[in-house]
């Protein structure tokens, strides 16, 4: 029997909630209700249960929070798909805060710039939102395009970041 530990955050971006099993988050996002966050990961690969305790990630979001964008990075999670789209959710994990990519840029470091629905794909189906950056891809005009969690949170996080690598090159 598998179990997991979910945890909920207050956070600037309201309630954030993470999924971990054995360690590595398997689903994370901005939202109190566990239901919608399980929502997130196939019906095959959902837990056999759910208790709600500390998860080993929650100290990464509050660093990130408090202004270390780059805590979130060394938070192991674990993801099931094909082998495209794990590469593309490793290469979402290499984009720096403060420097998002277009949906055409991350097709390209995926080796084809004209996938950029395959892209947009594999941001849509990232269930470890923060620790595996979507939120950091936009489209190619600069808007925000989509976020399972909201733009306004997407909006925030983009900011927080730019705010994060400003200050990173002042000093």
């Amino acid at each position: 029997m598998s179990t997991a530990i979910i945890q909920t955050l207050d956070t600037p971006d309201g309630a954030f909630t993470i999924l971990e099993r054995e360690g590595l988050v398997e689903a994370s996002g901005w939202t109190a209700d566990h239901a919608a966050l399980l929502a997130r990961l196939a019906a095959a690969r959902r837990p056999d249960a759910v208790v709600e305790g500390d998860t080993e990630a929650a100290a990464a979001v509050a660093a990130y929070y408090a202004g270390d964008a780059t805590a979130i990075d060394a938070v192991p999670v674990r993801q099931h798909g094909t082998a495209l789209q794990r590469a593309g959710w490793e290469a979402l994990r290499g984009i720096s805060p403060g420097q998002p990519l277009t949906y055409t840029a991350f097709a390209a470091r995926l080796g084809n710039p004209r996938a950029v629905r395959v892209a947009a794909s594999i941001c849509a189906r990232n269930a470890p939102a923060l620790f595996v950056p979507c939120h950091r891809v936009l489209r190619s005009d600069g808007t925000l395009g989509g976020f399972a969690w909201g733009l306004e949170v997407k909006r925030s996080l983009l900011d927080r970041e730019s705010r994060f690598a400003l200050s990173r090159t002042a000093s």
